[in-house]
């Protein structure tokens, strides 16, 4: 007899977002606090809201008094876009996708030295976790302690939230503090050579300052 072929899934090296899991829990209390289901206002939208998607959005704020961002998510759902930002599985498949692009075209060559900053990253301690966007991997524990950023076509920024820390060495000040951003301090990186001692000291400094 013919054995079924078993597909296995590949374990992603990223994790997931905590906004996704925040949406999963918005989604599951949607019906206790506005009476309708996920599934109910996306085909109530459909059914009785304005076609247009801006229309839609002034449509949902007015006549039900919804925020801004929960009219934009409801419009984007309902048009068939935006499940990975409440689905775990589908934002781990859209964040490969998302590093695949970061780095093409012109940022190709970037992806070893990419690659290398995220073992790095994921290595400083178990509890990190890399959660890829489309344009920066921010790397997690409790909150964002750094991020990957491909800023230009010959450069990665390694970003670190240092806080108030005076810069030192091969630290830039990113302005972040005063602006109030989570990333204060980044070093460039152009080569797999610049990944040396003082990359992952600051590494291993910035994930250390993000412990409960």
């Amino acid at each position: 007899m013919a054995r079924a072929a078993v597909q296995i899934k590949k374990k992603s090296i990223y994790g997931v977002h905590p906004g996704v899991l925040m949406t999963q829990k918005w989604i599951a209390e949607l019906k206790t606090k506005t009476g309708r289901s996920l599934e109910e206002w996306l085909k109530h939208i459909k059914k009785a809201g304005p076609k247009d998607e801006k229309e839609r959005r002034e449509w949902l704020k007015n006549e039900y008094k919804l925020g801004t961002n929960t009219a934009w998510w409801f419009v984007e759902r309902a048009a068939g876009r935006g499940a990975e930002t409440g689905d775990p599985d589908l934002y781990l498949e859209s964040a490969e996708r998302d590093v695949e692009n970061m780095f093409s075209g012109g940022k190709a060559h970037l992806r070893p030295i990419y690659d290398a900053l995220l073992k790095l990253g994921l290595k400083v301690g178990k509890e990190a976790k890399a959660c890829p966007g489309q344009t920066i991997v921010p790397l997690y524990r409790n909150h964002v302690f750094a991020q990957i950023k491909p800023t230009t076509q010959t450069r990665i920024d390694l970003g670190f939230a240092l806080g108030d820390m005076k810069p030192t060495g091969r630290l830039i000040d990113t302005g972040g503090f005063a602006k109030k951003d989570r990333i204060t301090h980044r070093i460039p990186i152009t080569s797999l050579d610049d990944i040396d001692d003082e990359v992952k000291h600051w590494l291993k400094v910035a994930y250390e300052r993000d412990a409960k």
